[in-house]
């Protein structure tokens, strides 16, 4: 019985490893490390009595804080977190692409309130304040605000 006891706790050590290491959140392995420790101390106290039982759940305290201390100590977090900074950009500023408050263009996608504009040979994300703006229609740049380009749409008057 006491290699069964041994076992469990030494399995619950490994899922909870498995846990922390390798699979993120708390899920499923850790639930079950937790049942592995849990069913070692319950068959401690049934088949040995108070005192072993409670000999068992304090070893298994000093066992799981013992694993946590060489598991944060150890090099491990390093080797599995990233070092590189990423100092990419996905796209320019619009400012960047000659982008102006008073840009004319046409939306190539419905904005409701965002999608597609063109301006020129230069298609970017746009932002609608006012209304929806169907696709096809003249649009005019009315603001550029932390990369977003803000258009109003453009009626012709003949």
């Amino acid at each position: 019985m006491w290699a069964l006891i041994i076992t469990l706790v030494f399995v619950g050590l490994i899922l909870l490893g498995i846990e922390l290491l390798v699979i993120p959140g708390f899920g499923v392995v850790g639930i079950l490390g937790l049942l592995s420790f849990a069913a070692s101390c319950y068959l401690a106290f049934v088949n040995f009595g108070a005192v072993a039982g409670a000999v068992v759940a304090v070893a298994l305290v000093a066992f799981v804080s013992l694993f946590v201390v060489l598991v944060l100590r150890s090099k491990t977090w390093k080797k599995i977190t990233l070092n590189t900074n990423i100092d990419s950009r996905i796209d320019d500023t619009p400012q960047s692409k000659g982008i102006e408050e008073g840009a004319a263009g046409v939306a190539l996608t419905r904005l409701a309130p965002a999608g597609q504009a063109e301006f020129g040979d230069v298609a970017l994300e746009v932002f609608s304040r006012d209304s929806i703006i169907d696709a096809g229609s003249a649009v005019e740049v009315v603001e550029v605000s932390d990369n977003k380009v803000f258009v109003k749409a453009v009626t012709k008057y003949s």
